[in-house]
């Protein structure tokens, strides 16, 4: 812990890189020299479209994006995605599929199913309390897209690898891994993210889509539920979050700049996510709850021996300066995201912690 800053393992709101947040404090009142703050210049001044076209730059550039591919930042968090992508993509009858990994999953198929609209769920992981990424999928070839949650915050689970949909859009909830890796774009059709898991505070959602998806989008959907809406408008068909957008921009400009980019971000994150592993796969007090092959590098799950334990060691944690290890509340446990501004020395001192209280408790 330092200077009266936790360690933060929160699962969201998160933690964000320490420099983006003293970038924030030294630039708040007097944002470059506009004699206002970034929460009161105008959305439409130049220097809040320098703002916003530099984080579109930079995500691209990371994302290594071609001009296919539109980046947009709407409201309404992810859950404002799981019904407009059915609302914007199924017409006509037509059918999309859907791989059900946990709560978001679950949460995004409710959405379309309240529509209507024409889904299959082509594969789950519930039969195994969402311990697992299902394998050998067999998408629809007929269907317009095929919708995953990358990673899965609640159960502790990731996709190791894109799955094969056989030439179908894929469409994906990144909230939670977005920017922690290299990812081929070309086999998505959208993404999603949620800002404040892993690039950003809560108030925006990033979305990334393809031309192909963004030509079936019809006219006569309400303006503000439109893809089409906000990719010719440059997500300023109204007033955007700027305070969010802009934080975004500084979280990228960390990922170009201090960290080199995705490839190096990644290499980080599997060092993280190997130090915490490596002590749930050696004590007989910790136990992970995720399958080894199906292993989030973003949220990691565990349990201790009973929850009376579970309960000292979250208060202790958090009075040793560790913050966040509370399992979510539908399925208990402790949980630790790992998202991309949490330190190596955090993981160590994690560690460290937990030793020490198994062999106090153990």
């Amino acid at each position: 812990m330092k200077a009266n800053r936790i360690y933060n393992f929160n699962a969201g709101p998160a933690a964000l890189p320490l420099s983006v947040l003293e970038e924030i404090r030294d630039s708040f009142i007097n944002f470059k020299g506009s004699g206002m703050s970034i929460v009161e210049v105008s959305h439409r001044s130049k220097w809040f479209d320098d703002v916003i076209n530099d984080a579109l730059i930079r995500t691209k550039r990371l994302l290594n994006l071609d001009e296919k591919f539109h980046v947009l930042f709407i409201q309404g968090g992810a859950s404002m995605q799981f019904c407009m992508i059915p609302m914007n993509f199924l017409q006509d009858e037509k059918s999309a599929d859907y791989v059900n990994t946990g709560t978001w999953s679950t949460k995004a198929i409710k959405e379309a199913e309240i529509q209507g609209k024409k889904i299959q769920v082509v594969a789950s992981s519930e039969d195994k309390n969402f311990s697992y990424i299902p394998k050998n999928i067999q998408f629809n070839k007929d269907a317009v897209y095929a919708h995953i949650t990358s990673n899965n915050t609640i159960k502790g689970t990731q996709w190791a690898s894109v799955p094969d949909t056989n030439g179908v859009p894929l469409v994906a909830d990144m909230s939670s891994d977005i920017m922690s890796k290299p990812v081929d774009m070309n086999k998505f059709g959208l993404i999603y993210a949620g800002a404040q898991k892993n690039i950003g505070p809560a108030g925006v959602c990033m979305a990334i889509i393809r031309d192909d998806m963004l030509s079936l989008v019809p006219d006569f959907l309400p303006s503000m539920l439109k893809y089409s809406t906000f990719a010719s408008k440059n997500s300023m068909y109204n007033t955007p979050p700027c305070f969010a957008i802009y934080t975004i921009q500084l979280v990228m400009k960390w990922l170009e700049e201090t960290i080199g980019g995705l490839a190096k971000m990644e290499e980080i994150n599997r060092g993280k996510a190997k130090i915490l592993y490596d002590l749930l796969d050696t004590s007989g007090f910790y136990k992970g709850t995720a399958k080894q092959d199906s292993r989030s590098m973003m949220n990691i799950t565990f349990r201790l021996p009973n929850e009376d334990l579970e309960k000292k060691f979250i208060q202790e944690a958090l009075e040793n300066g560790f913050g966040g290890l509370k399992g979510h509340r539908s399925v208990g446990g402790c949980r630790a995201s790992i998202y991309n501004p949490t330190t190596i020395e955090a993981l160590e001192a994690l560690t460290n912690f937990m030793k020490n209280f198994e062999q106090k408790n153990g």
